[in-house]
């Protein structure tokens, strides 16, 4: 499905035009058939000569109303330039060609109409030259001039075929299953409601679809869909389509708001671009300048804030930063037009480079500037790699979805990255060959390496702040790197297996650590278990352990399992713990039963120690009380 837009000055017969192509006349308002002057957007459709059915965007031409023509090419595959034999180039002639060059309208036809009002065919000639002059150096330098009336239709099948032409060359919009449509118009119907239409972006809408309009976030559901007043169950991308929507009150909705599925975009107040500024323009393009950003079927006041350079003369291009003062949806490479408000003047336009930059950028820094340089001009790979280092680690389909890239090149660009060494998954597999699957977190070489050595000296500093301890808890570890869950688990696991950490239980060191006493701790710790070699059945409690030794001291016993801790405050050195566990349970082979008491007798301790140990062993899940002896748990 596709949609074509007129261009063109005022009063140069684009509305007669396209009346004669379709049979409707676009403009719908009472007050545009009054003064016979287009003021807002009509639409309208055609079958081709193929049988291909087009949609048809008709813009106003008039000075005053340039925002209006705005709002209604930002999603046309080619333009319809007319312009009228008896007069020639005008002044919104130009600043149409200004637009459709900015936004990069690649496929066109110049309609020359009016030239039933022409009697000298030289004076056809001369126009067509102006024409050709005009369009040099623009997207549409290509673009055939097809002399026509819309009064007596002469030329019209010519032009028809001349639009199929340029309409077989256009690839198909892409599918990428993030449906989006800039609200144009809103209206309503008795019996329906709110109605909104648009050209359909990104993938498709069905009847039942829950429904997001943003910026606002309203929710919503597809009650009806229709392309060229014909009902469909699903609109498909580059279509013309009205969105009938349940859940939303007409005076909620306006142009400029984008129709998507929850979730699938983010509106965003700061935009990277690039910038070319008309070279017909009044004055350069200084910092900071209050301009008018037009995006989709969005206008919205922003503050152009130059990166790299003092100010932009005209007919140069650069980067620029927006500050928006409401949110819009964007992706990378949207194609946007500046005007500036007062006087009112087209400035230029460019693409969208970066729809979510992290911060406002230094206007002089090198490393915004080479960012924004490979944004511009980089390679499918390169661009793929920017989309992975703004997003860190993420999952695939998030990185792929952020570099707007066709799908098959997008895999083609990945696989690269991979071979390359340049990126890497972090879950599923770890083969350069194999593409991870969607849902895999994969991250840039350069991401993982900061993040890698991020962990290690973390572990590094615990061991140094606390060389008593053997490691340092992977939660403490999780919170001091601020990892979601998901990130941290398989950064460890990868770490791991590169050896450069050591995962053990709950705890993390770097590997061949090991703790190390001084002499003076060595001493308190060969005296104490001198202590439980004396009496290794009724040894000293945790509480003297804890003031023989210190409480570092101490947890580093435990920590070495020199020391077991039989809750609620025994110990017993590691050897004797095992002897005493082995023994219960041979006695309890050969007798079936043993009581508290039998227990003690055969350690010749004290009931301390033993109910310590029987209740000990019943949370291991070793024993379990018959009345009030043990046995042995099945």
């Amino acid at each position: 499905m596709r949609v074509i837009g007129t261009a063109g000055h005022v009063d140069h017969g684009k509305s007669t035009l396209v009346q004669a192509l379709t049979g409707t006349h676009p403009d719908r308002l009472k007050e545009e058939r009054e003064r016979e002057m287009t003021i807002d957007l009509g639409f309208a459709w055609l079958t081709l000569p193929g049988g291909e059915d087009i949609g048809i965007v008709d813009v106003p031409g008039h000075r005053d109303f340039i925002e209006n023509m705005l709002a209604g090419v930002g999603g046309i595959d080619a333009a319809l330039f007319v312009i009228a034999a008896d007069e020639g180039i005008m002044p919104q002639t130009r600043e149409h060609l200004v637009i459709l060059d900015m936004l990069q309208i690649q496929a066109g036809v110049v309609a020359l109409t009016k030239i039933d009002l022409i009697d000298d065919p030289d004076w056809l000639d001369l126009i067509e030259d102006d024409v050709h002059q005009a369009l040099r150096n623009t997207s549409l330098s290509q673009a055939p001039i097809v002399r026509v009336s819309a009064r007596t239709h002469q030329g019209l099948p010519e032009l028809l075929q001349a639009i199929s032409a340029c309409l077989a060359d256009r690839p198909p919009r892409p599918d990428l299953n993030r449906p989006r449509l800039p609200i144009d118009r809103v209206f309503t119907m008795p019996g329906f409601g709110t109605i909104v239409t648009g050209t359909l972006s990104d993938g498709c809408l069905r009847v039942g679809d829950e429904l997001s309009i943003l910026p606002a976030d309203l929710r919503g559901r597809v009650r009806g869909l229709q392309t060229h007043k014909r009902k469909e169950e699903i609109a498909v991308p580059g279509s013309r389509t009205a969105v009938n929507i349940s859940g939303v009150e007409l005076d909620q909705v306006q142009r400029g708001s984008v129709v998507t599925r929850p979730g699938d975009y983010q509106t965003t107040r700061l935009l990277d671009v690039s910038f070319r500024l008309a070279a017909d323009v009044s004055q350069p393009l200084e910092h900071n300048t209050e301009v008018k950003l037009f995006i989709g079927a969005a206008e919205v006041v922003a503050r152009a804030r130059l990166l790299g350079s003092q100010e932009l003369l005209p007919g140069t291009e650069g980067w620029l930063q927006l500050e928006l003062n409401q949110p819009v949806v964007a992706v990378r490479g949207d194609r946007y037009i500046l005007r500036r408000p007062s006087p009112g003047e087209t400035l230029g336009g460019g693409a969208v480079l970066d729809p979510h930059p992290a911060a406002r950028h230094k206007r002089f820094s090198a490393e915004s500037l080479q960012r924004l340089e490979t944004l511009s001009q980089g390679t499918p790979a390169e661009i793929l790699l920017q989309a992975m280092l703004a997003l860190g680690a993420a999952p695939l389909q998030e990185v792929l979805t952020r570099s707007h890239l066709d799908a098959d090149v997008a895999r083609s660009a990945l696989a690269e990255l991979l071979q390359s060494d340049q990126a890497l998954s972090l879950e599923g597999p770890t083969s350069p060959n194999e593409l991870p699957p969607p849902q895999a977190l994969v991250a840039s070489r350069g991401y993982w390496q900061a993040l890698a050595a991020r962990a290690v000296q973390e572990v590094q500093a615990h061991h140094k702040t606390y060389p008593l301890r053997r490691g340092i808890l992977r939660e403490e570890l999780k919170s001091r790197l601020k990892l979601t869950p998901r990130l941290f688990n398989a950064a460890l696991s990868r770490l791991a297996a590169e050896q450069a950490l050591v995962e053990a239980g709950t705890l993390v060191m770097r590997p061949g650590h090991h703790i190390q006493f001084t002499p003076q701790q060595q001493k308190l710790v060969d005296d104490l278990l001198q202590r439980f070699a004396a009496a290794p059945y009724a040894p000293p409690s945790a509480k003297e352990c804890q003031a023989a030794l210190g409480e570092d001291l101490y947890s580093a016993l435990l920590d070495l399992e020199t020391l077991v801790f039989v809750p609620p405050d025994v110990l017993f050195r590691k050897a004797d713990y095992e002897h005493m566990v082995s023994e219960v349970r041979r006695l309890l082979q050969a007798q079936g039963l043993l009581t508290a008491a039998q227990v003690r007798d055969h350690f010749n301790t004290s009931r301390r120690y033993v109910l310590a140990l029987l209740e000990h062993l019943d949370a291991r899940g070793i024993t379990i009380r018959d009345g009030d002896a043990r046995r042995l748990k099945k």
